[in-house]
C-alpha cells in the first residue's frame, strides 16, 4: 500500500477527525511558509510581541512592510487542501478543525468547524480597549496617512508580509480613535499567549475524537504541538501529511510526504475544481 492509499485507509476507518493545520495549506495559494524541510526558518524570525508592544520603531516597520503585502494576502484564494479538508467536514467526519494560519482560507473554502488558534489578520485588535476593527479599514487609514508606500516595490513574505526595506522613521500610525491605544493585527506573536478559551475548545473536540490528522505542518511551535502530544497520551493515532521533519514525528501512526493536495485529492473526487 501507497502512503497516499494508507492515508485514505485512515480517513476512512475514522469518524471524528480532529484535524491541525499549518502554513503549508496555504502555500498553494500563494502565502509563503516559514520553514524548511528540516524546521529550521527560511528567514529571519517573526517580529515577537515584546518588541511590538516596546519599540515604536519595529510598529512603524511592521505596518509599513504590511501595507505593501496586504494586497497580496487579501487576494489568496482556497486551494485544493482546503476544498479536501471542507469536503471531509461536509461528510461528516471532522470534530474540529485546528488551524495555525491566520488567512481564513479554510473558512472560505467552506469548512465551519474551525478555530482559529493564532488568530486572524483581517481584524486589527487595541490592546488598550481591546476594540476590534476590520483591517480593510485599517488599511484605508494606512495609505491615506502614508501615500506613496503601496506603490513600493517588494517581494511578498509570510502573513501579509513583504520583504522591504525602507526608512521607516516618518511612517504615520494610527492611534486607536477610542482609547488611544496600541493597534496590533488581532494575531498571536511569539512570545504572546495563545487565549486560555480558544485552547480549552480544541481540547475538548480533540478528546471527543478517535483520530487526528496534522496537514501542511512541521509543529515546530509548541502551540501547536501540544496537541499531538495529548492525543498521544490518549492513545488516538496521529496520521500527518507534509513534507520534511516534524516535531511530533516520533508520535505519529502514519507520515505522507506528499504535496498536500496531491495527498488528499481523495477527498475531492466529488467536489468541483
Amino acid at each position: 500500500m501507497s502512503a497516499p492509499q494508507a492515508l485514505q485507509a485512515f480517513v476512512e476507518r475514522h469518524d471524528r477527525i480532529f484535524v491541525l493545520t499549518g502554513a503549508g495549506c496555504s502555500t498553494g495559494s500563494g502565502i509563503p511558509d516559514y520553514r524548511d524541510a528540516e524546521g529550521q526558518w527560511k528567514r529571519a524570525q517573526p517580529v515577537t510581541f515584546q518588541a511590538f508592544m516596546g519599540e515604536a520603531a519595529t510598529r512603524r516597520r511592521y505596518w509599513a512592510r504590511s501595507l505593501v503585502g496586504w494586497p497580496r494576502f487579501l487576494a489568496a484564494r482556497p486551494n485544493g487542501v482546503h476544498r479536501a479538508l471542507a469536503a471531509l467536514e461536509s461528510r461528516g467526519q471532522v470534530s474540529m478543525l485546528l488551524t495555525q494560519n491566520v488567512d481564513r482560507l479554510h473558512q472560505a473554502a467552506g469548512s465551519r468547524e474551525v478555530i482559529d488558534l493564532h488568530g486572524r489578520l483581517d481584524v486589527v485588535r487595541c490592546m488598550g480597549c481591546e476594540r476590534r476593527t476590520p483591517r480593510e479599514a485599517f488599511q484605508a487609514e494606512l495609505i491615506a496617512r502614508n501615500p506613496g508606500w503601496l506603490e513600493l516595490e517588494a517581494g511578498i513574505a509570510p502573513d501579509g508580509d513583504a520583504d522591504l526595506e525602507a526608512d521607516f522613521d516618518a511612517f504615520d500610525i494610527p492611534a486607536c480613535a477610542h482609547c488611544g491605544g496600541i493597534l496590533k493585527p488581532d494575531v498571536v506573536y511569539f512570545g504572546e499567549n495563545v487565549p486560555r478559551e480558544r485552547v480549552q475548545a480544541a481540547r475538548h473536540a480533540l478528546d471527543g475524537s478517535d483520530a487526528m490528522l496534522v496537514v501542511g505542518s512541521s509543529l515546530m511551535v509548541y502551540s501547536g504541538f501540544r496537541f499531538a502530544q495529548w492525543a498521544h497520551q490518549a492513545g488516538t493515532p496521529i496520521a500527518a501529511v507534509t513534507l520534511g521533519r516534524t516535531r511530533a514525528d516520533d508520535l505519529l501512526t502514519l507520515k505522507v510526504q506528499h504535496d498536500c493536495a496531491e495527498a488528499l485529492g481523495f477527498l475531492r473526487d466529488d467536489v468541483p475544481a
